[in-house]
């Protein structure tokens, strides 16, 4: 089952309990904090859900999100726990149930991105696997509620596409870290 396709306390343990141990080992010690502003999440494609369901769910400890093609829509197993809740997985963040907008606003950071030819960008809405349509609708969510967030949509580029990690990520990172102060 793929970590971003659910809105779950269980994919979000498991996440964050693999951050926290390489965090607790080597030299990534030392630049360890409980400051949740000095803590990002990042990923492209379920692990940009996964990044943005992270810091959604547990703000305590993850403020600075990034997410290249992030897999807003729904992949979510039928069978999962959180089925009941969230029935269209990601896809709930800006479908109707307008998780984004109708949620109180959190303290968070967010840089998203989409590609003009990401995955299934002719699918109609009923499918609910249009990765453009989810990719901008979630941005429009972000602004509309105010939040503080970046958003890139890259033409004649696809899925997770290298080049736009070439051309973004070295402003992408000053800009979600801008404004932080080591404790």
């Amino acid at each position: 089952m793929p970590i971003s396709s659910l809105l779950s306390v269980r994919a979000q343990t498991l996440a964050c309990i693999g951050l926290l141990a390489y965090a607790c080992h080597g030299s990534a010690a030392e630049a360890y904090t409980d400051n949740p502003w000095g803590r990002a999440t990042m990923g492209c494609s379920s692990g940009g859900a996964a990044a943005l369901t992270m810091a959604w769910f547990r703000p305590d400890l993850f403020r600075r999100v990034i997410a290249y093609s992030g897999t807003f829509v729904d992949q979510q197993d039928d069978d999962a726990p959180e089925e009941t809740k969230y029935p269209l997985g990601a896809w709930e963040y800006h479908s109707s149930m307008k998780l984004l907008m109708s949620s109180e606003k959190k303290p968070l950071r967010i840089f998203t991105h989409v590609s003009e030819n990401d995955i299934r960008p002719k699918d109609p809405e009923e499918t609910h696997h249009n990765w453009v349509m989810a990719g901008e609708r979630t941005a429009a969510a972000l602004k509309a509620k105010g939040y503080n967030h970046r958003f890139v949509f890259s033409r004649e580029t696809g899925h997770c596409d290298r080049r736009v990690f070439e051309q973004t990520l070295a402003d992408t990172l000053l800009w979600i870290w801008r404004g932080y102060h080591a404790d």
